[in-house]
């Protein structure tokens, strides 16, 4: 664990350098201790991939130096009673390609296979929820083949169908509404992956794991 400044009013506590479960556990652990017994003066905790940032107003924290030791000191006893746990699973089905994934055939140029190879690789692929943000319920995959790691679009496409599965750089996701987005479109799920009519309304939560399970159009219809 390192503690640095941020300007003069929060500190960011970085807990890795791999985007991997153990990180994440940490990261949650520290959230959650400080969600329990938040020391004098902080204001706000903003958990990232692999660091957290606790922000603070300066006048009640009784100082820097003073804050870092209280934070080391949660976690620390948040490692010391950290237990993995087994990870809820979330299957989803995917028709890939054609004009639910109109870039497949791109992805799978750039990484010198066939679309079906893409397919293959991408439904074999054990992911894990890093995060959820950029749309309520939109969760950012970790876990995607480094043969499948492509670049962003240079140009996003202003409009993105609820439901498409897409790759941006070494992640992949999800797109739960219709938003704009510069990811590459490979499929599509018939799943709801927000609604607000729900009582848990997004379907995937930090530290879920996913996986992928290639379905046909005829499937893919059956679920509307």
């Amino acid at each position: 664990m390192t503690l640095s400044p941020l300007g003069d009013s929060a500190v960011v506590v970085a807990l890795g350098s791999e985007l991997d479960a153990t990180t994440l556990r940490r990261v949650q652990a520290l959230v959650a201790a400080l969600e329990r017994d938040c020391p004098a003066g902080v204001v706000d905790v903003v958990p990232a991939f692999t660091s957290v940032t606790v922000y603070y107003e300066v006048a009640h924290i009784g100082g820097y130096a003073r804050l870092c030791a209280a934070l080391g000191a949660r976690m620390e006893r948040a490692e010391s009673a950290l237990v993995a746990t087994a990870a809820r699973v979330t299957e989803i089905p995917v028709c890939y390609g054609g004009e639910f994934g109109p870039d497949l055939g791109e992805v799978a140029a750039r990484a010198g296979v066939s679309a079906d190879e893409v397919v293959h690789f991408h439904a074999g692929g054990d992911y894990l929820v890093h995060a959820v943000g950029f749309a309520p319920g939109f969760a950012y995959l970790g876990g995607l083949p480094a043969k499948l790691h492509t670049p962003r679009r240079a140009t996003p496409r202003t409009g993105v169908p609820a439901g498409t599965v897409g790759i941006g750089g070494a992640q992949t996701g999800v797109y739960p509404l219709a938003t704009p987005g510069g990811w590459n479109l490979i499929g599509r799920t018939p799943l709801r992956l927000f609604d607000a009519g729900r009582a848990d309304a997004a379907l995937l939560r930090t530290g879920d794991r996913v996986k992928f399970r290639a379905i046909c159009a005829e499937e893919f219809a059956t679920w509307r």
